[in-house]
């Protein structure tokens, strides 16, 4: 965490031109200052100056904030607001600590086998208080009210059995290119694991071996961008240490918070350890999203790919476009499969509002910023949306359905593993 002097001096760098007011989510529904960069800087600022604001206050406003990085991007002075934020949620969880529900959910979450059987009980014991959907989309209604969930809430089940408990430790091809580990995040291992599936198949396919470690864990990314550096810190000592012992060419990641937290959270966080700084070193230089390593490392092979005729809108998440800068690589990968149609929205990198745990504790507001693409998404009258991130497909869904709009979420390598399969069909019946 960085010192107050420190933090003061980059606070400063604001010069409240309100660039961002333009820019950010939040402020284009809420219209209040305290709701935009500008705003919480300056009341960071008088804090770090000793006025009279209390950390409370701080704490409760910065926390509404989807760290979207919209706002740093627009900044013509090129302040980085979303750290700026973050550096403030760190300082009010050392002033006052997580509120309760935070802090019973992360002592779960920073205990690796106890969040791994609570969320296979959910798997198991679900059904008893949800509704699933029967429209071929990932998603399911409430039985009966739960807390902090909005009853009109459309919820993502959980997966029976974790991605990583279907599939071998390593998955081995003959003759293979290049051997890869998979780090599948929670999304793709606990929910999605279509997504997780197919991003196996997908490089098996393309003739890459991949590991998928059973004892790696949370990124941490929940809980380090809520303040809780100490649990950050644990979850990414773990981390580190399993993927450091591998004998792989690459780190693949299926989500843009999981790739930012490898690529640039973990060495801000463990700044101060330089053993694990030279680890974190050694593996975020191979650190790669699924879609920059299939077009820029190890090309996907086009003749794999069948034919899908279906029309595509992309929505880019944040983290993995502002955060990674992987936003052409989607648009290669999926235009390279025969008979895909690929219609922009006007606004493909707006934030959709999912924000992590941003939607849980400001549902409304979240909803109100996720209409916005909802309708950006209908503009395109497109069949399909593509994205490269398990919160906004859940968050998206949840909109749809809500709107009864007909569009399914597929994240990008369901899309293609649809591709290789139609092509292996194809060649099946040609064969008989």
């Amino acid at each position: 965490m960085e010192n107050n002097a420190a933090l003061k001096r980059k606070v400063s760098q604001c010069v409240r031109c309100g660039q961002c007011r333009f820019a950010c989510p939040i402020f284009r529904e809420a219209g209040i200052e305290s709701t935009v960069a500008r705003g919480k800087l300056a009341l960071l600022r008088d804090y770090l100056e000793g006025k009279d604001v209390p950390i409370e206050e701080i704490s409760a406003i910065l926390s509404k904030c989807l760290l979207c990085k919209t706002c740093s991007a627009q900044c013509p002075s090129g302040v980085h607001a979303d750290e700026l934020i973050l550096a403030g949620r760190e300082l009010a969880v050392a002033k006052v600590g997580l509120s309760p529900i935070k802090k019973a959910v992360f002592a779960v979450l920073r205990r690796r086998a106890v969040f791994d059987l609570c969320l296979t009980a959910a798997g198991l014991l679900q059904d008893l208080g949800i509704k699933r959907n029967t429209d071929g989309r990932l998603g399911a209604v409430q039985r009966f009210p739960m807390p902090g969930l909005s009853k009109r809430r459309v919820i993502s089940p959980f997966a029976a059995k974790s991605l990583r408990k279907q599939l071998p430790e390593a998955v081995h091809v003959t003759n293979a290119k290049a051997r890869v580990a998979f780090f599948t995040g929670c999304m793709a291992n606990y929910i999605y694991t279509d997504s997780g599936k197919a991003t196996v198949d997908i490089l098996t396919a393309n003739g890459i071996e991949v590991v998928l470690p059973k004892l790696q864990h949370c990124c941490g990314f929940p809980l380090f961008t809520s303040g809780d550096v100490d649990s950050g810190k644990l979850l990414a000592r773990h981390n580190i240490d399993i993927f450091a012992s591998l004998e792989v060419d690459a780190v693949i990641t299926i989500c843009g918070s999981c790739g930012s937290a490898w690529r640039h959270e973990y060495a801000r966080l463990l700044a101060d350890e330089p053993e694990y700084m030279e680890k974190i070193g050694r593996i975020a230089k191979k650190t790669y999203d699924i879609a920059e390593y299939l077009t820029e490392i190890q090309p996907m092979d086009p003749n794999l790919l069948g034919e899908v005729n279906l029309t595509v809108t992309i929505h880019d998440p944040c983290h993995l476009g502002r955060g990674l800068g992987v936003i052409k690589q989607v648009r290669k990968l999926i235009t390279a499969i025969p008979g895909v149609k690929l219609k922009e929205m006007k606004e493909p990198d707006r934030c959709c509002g999912a924000g992590g745990s941003f939607n849980l504790t400001y549902y409304e507001l979240s909803r109100d910023i996720n209409n916005r693409k909802l309708n950006d998404i209908a503009s395109t009258a497109a069949d399909v949306v593509v994205t490269g991130c398990g919160s906004c497909r859940m968050h998206l869904i949840d909109g749809l359905c809500q709107r009864e709009m007909p569009q399914n979420v597929l994240h990008t390598t369901q899309l293609v593993a649809k591709a290789l399969a139609e092509k292996q069909k194809k060649q099946l019946e040609e064969s008989v």
